[in-house]
């Protein structure tokens, strides 16, 4: 089994749910949520991104607007609908309940 290969996997489960974070704190462009992914050390790129992007879209998840920008053309800012809240709240829920057995199963001494 490849560890690298692994970890990746690991990251790809749960992209989504970070993705909805961030867009959830308010209208955000797709580069500054590859610059948060990134800076948390969630290895993502843009081929990844937009494709994703559409898909939680096209799920109802979230919405975009566009914008004028002063340095290019207008730009796409993506926010969350109010299905893509409720959903993130679900999303909240299990990260909690996930994140605390996968804890306790960690932390557990032998």
């Amino acid at each position: 089994m490849n560890l690298e290969n692994a970890q990746v996997q690991m990251r790809k489960g749960i992209l989504e749910y970070c993705i909805l974070q961030i867009i959830s704190r308010g209208e955000v462009y797709a580069s500054e949520i590859l610059e948060e992914l990134l800076n948390a050390k969630i290895m993502v790129v843009e081929g990844t991104l937009y494709p994703l992007l559409t898909r939680l879209k096209n799920a109802e998840l979230l919405d975009y607007s566009w914008k004028e920008s002063t340095s290019g053309p207008p730009r796409k800012y993506y926010l969350l609908t109010e299905r893509g809240q409720k959903f993130l709240l679900g999303l909240n829920e299990t990260w909690v309940d996930l994140s605390e057995s996968v804890n306790a199963i960690v932390n557990k001494k032998a």
